[in-house]
């Protein structure tokens, strides 16, 4: 019997390398893994090693006044309170509030003197942030904002975060140029080549490494994440990197050695090295399957540990590995989605979200359609096929745990298209119980109060053969259609509410320069003015809230929110789903970052 399923599986798997990914019939029961789990990771870290944060103290100019927010930390005792002190020029500190503060992280400062102005806060426990200038106000513009330069000019394409110099403020790293192109698309590809720039938050240039042509340009070919691995107290870039001189007349890469390595923040040398995993025909056509990504998880719940991952559309690989204190790299595990199940095959997304989804303190790696656990094995697979897009948080607060929401790519007979999943077990909750061709968004926030949990909506592409839109709740309701979907892409925090607001562009996202408003679903516009390339939103800055950082010619711009706040939180980045969403925002399709938790209405 054992032999006869042997055989099976193989020409099952013959039969799969056949047959285009896209198109493939999936079984859509839950699989739940046949293996003994392989020994946990321990790790270097004793204890939890956590991003040092300061208290990302921003003070902005407004027509009224300014506004000035700071973060609120997990390590903060629940009852601290805060006081916040303003200096003009050469002169001493002085308190400016008349009681502490103690039920938002914000004030606003009505005086309209502002040159030579900085402010700083105080904990009720003595801690004090650092100084902060003011952010100032140009004519004519509607808002402030910070502004990083950069060099010659340059549009960064992808920016990454991390601290860099252990100062506890994120500086940033620019990919460019800003095309994401790859061979199969840009005749000309074989004359560009990839650099990587890194610079502190004031604009501080530390230094800049070409790739080279033997990373093709392309998304899904030139991967790059920060963060600190070693636990210096600085961040480190981990890279997909290669020798030149092996890009063929046509623009890609098909031979040769490939390599992940681990950059020092501050000098961009190069501190350790490991093979790439390796091509093979098992990934199918080069260009079109080998999609390539890299993660952050705390496999062990102590240690950040670094994935890389190669395969989408057929056969996924993952190799772990954790980058030790004193400079090695060290491979954990390697998991085979071939060698685990064949029915493993094509699941995986364009984008990796790591999550504690069975709450033992360890994460998980959500690759699409299949999870893996901590150990390197396969904690469930819902067997959907490719998604286009993955959200995973606690969508349903009446439910326990988080759940994933699915907008699958792949044609789906079965109403799974658009699905929702227990993020545990890979348990079915609800399907859109209709046929979807290509569903090539999605997205979940809270953008209408009268109803419980956050909403979830989808887009199909056009290109598949429909143009449907679906809006539902967090049940599986759905209440909207067509016009009355909002756009999926590029969700922030912005106001005093916890409805989340959506970024509206107004014109062509490709040119450098455009507007750009932060818009409530259904509902006016709360702020407007807002230039240049959205190349990144998260909570880096001030209180919980979001920004949106732009690129335009020669600087990045970081637009704060100047709405005074209602409540306090502590800082989103300080819950690892968000932060490693915000991590692997340098690569694949981008999402907006949700956390592991419920944040909506009541």
């Amino acid at each position: 019997m054992k032999k006869f399923v042997s055989i099976l599986l193989i020409l099952w798997t013959v039969a799969v390398y056949a047959q285009d990914p896209r198109e493939r019939v999936y079984n859509y029961e839950i699989l739940q893994p046949s293996h003994d789990p392989k020994p946990k990771v321990e790790g270097f870290a004793t204890q939890r090693i956590s991003e040092k944060l300061n208290r990302g103290v921003v003070a902005s100019a407004t027509d009224k006044g300014v506004y000035v927010s700071w973060r609120l930390l997990a390590s903060d005792p629940a009852d601290v309170a805060f006081d916040v002190y303003k200096k003009t020029g050469t002169g001493a500190f002085q308190k400016i509030n008349t009681q502490p503060i103690s039920a938002t992280t914000d004030f606003f400062d009505k005086s309209k003197a502002r040159s030579g102005v900085k402010y700083k806060v105080i904990a009720s426990n003595g801690e004090e942030s650092e100084e902060s200038a003011v952010v100032p106000k140009k004519k004519g513009e509607a808002l402030a904002y910070r502004s990083v330069p950069l060099r010659d000019s340059l549009i960064a394409g992808r920016v990454g975060v991390g601290d860099l110099n252990g100062d506890g403020a994120y500086d940033f790293v620019i990919l460019h140029p800003a095309s994401n192109k790859d061979p199969s698309f840009r005749a000309d590809s074989n004359k560009i080549t990839y650099k990587i720039e890194a610079y502190l938050n004031d604009g501080t240039f530390l230094w800049k490494n070409d790739l080279g042509d033997g990373i093709e340009p392309g998304v899904w070919y030139s991967p790059f994440v920060i963060y600190d691995l070693n636990s210096d107290g600085k961040a480190e870039i981990a890279v997909k990197t290669a020798p030149t001189g092996i890009r063929n007349v046509n623009g890609t890469v098909t031979s040769g050695p490939e390599w992940i390595s681990i950059w020092d923040g501050m000098t961009g040398k190069e501190l350790a090295r490991a093979d790439w995993i390796e091509r093979g025909p098992r990934f199918g056509e080069y260009n079109r399957n080998n999609r390539q990504q890299l993660g952050v998880a705390y496999l062990d719940g102590k240690t950040p540990c670094l994935l890389v991952a190669r395969g989408t559309y057929r056969c996924m690989i993952v190799d772990a590995y954790q980058f030790m204190p004193d400079n090695k790299l060290v491979k954990l595990w390697r998991w085979d989605g071939d060698e685990e199940n064949p029915v493993v095959r094509s699941q995986g997304a364009h984008g990796m979200a790591i999550a504690d989804v069975d709450g033992d303190g360890r994460d998980e790696v959500i690759l699409g359609s299949a999870v893996l656990d901590d150990d390197g094995t396969l904690l469930w697979c819902a067997g959907l096929g490719h998604p286009d897009k993955v959200n995973v948080t606690d969508i349903d607060p009446s439910r326990p745990g988080m759940e994933v929401f699915y907008a699958c790519e792949i044609t789906n007979e079965n109403g799974q298209g658009v699905s929702m999943r227990d993020a545990k077990t890979g348990a079915a909750i609800w399907g859109i119980g209709k046929t979807t061709l290509h569903v090539g968004d999605g997205m979940v926030a809270d953008i209408d109060p009268s109803r419980p949990g956050l909403e979830c909506f989808a887009t199909e592409d056009p290109k598949g053969g429909s143009s449907e839109k679906y809006l539902l709740d967090s049940k599986g309701v759905q209440f909207g259609s067509g016009d009355d979907v909002p756009p999926c892409r590029l969700w922030v925090w912005w106001d005093a509410d916890l409805l989340r607001e959506y970024v509206r562009m107004d014109g062509d996202r490709q040119r450098p320069v455009f507007k750009t408003y932060v818009s409530k679903y259904k509902g006016s516009d709360v702020a407007s003015g807002i230039e240049g390339r959205v190349a990144l939103t998260g909570d880096i800055l001030g209180d919980w809230r979001e920004e949106i950082v732009t690129s335009l010619p020669g600087e990045l711009r970081i637009y704060t929110t100047p709405v005074p706040a209602a409540d306090r939180r502590v800082t989103l980045l300080q819950d690892n789903t968000y932060r490693q969403r915000i991590t692997t925002h340098t690569m694949g399709y981008q999402q907006s970052p949700v956390p592991s938790y419920y944040l909506g209405e009541k």
